[in-house]
């Protein structure tokens, strides 16, 4: 699983890296952006769909790796 931040769409509420603080970080204005690669562990994935399910623009988008 990889995970990323939509930044058109992301309005800085803070729910991803509130949720998920192991994915997610803050920019200098309160954005979420994506920590590292983007990339998931295993052990991770419940809190990345956490914090997408719980974005109110649903700007924290995730994509299943083949």
């Amino acid at each position: 699983m990889k995970v990323r931040i939509d930044t058109g769409r992301c309005q800085g509420h803070g729910r991803c890296y509130d949720l998920a603080p192991d994915l997610f970080g803050e920019d200098e204005e309160g954005y979420g952006t994506v920590l590292g690669d983007g990339i998931v562990p295993p052990e991770k994935r419940d809190q990345a769909r956490l914090a997408a399910a719980n974005c109110p623009e649903h700007a924290v988008e995730l994509a299943e790796e083949s």
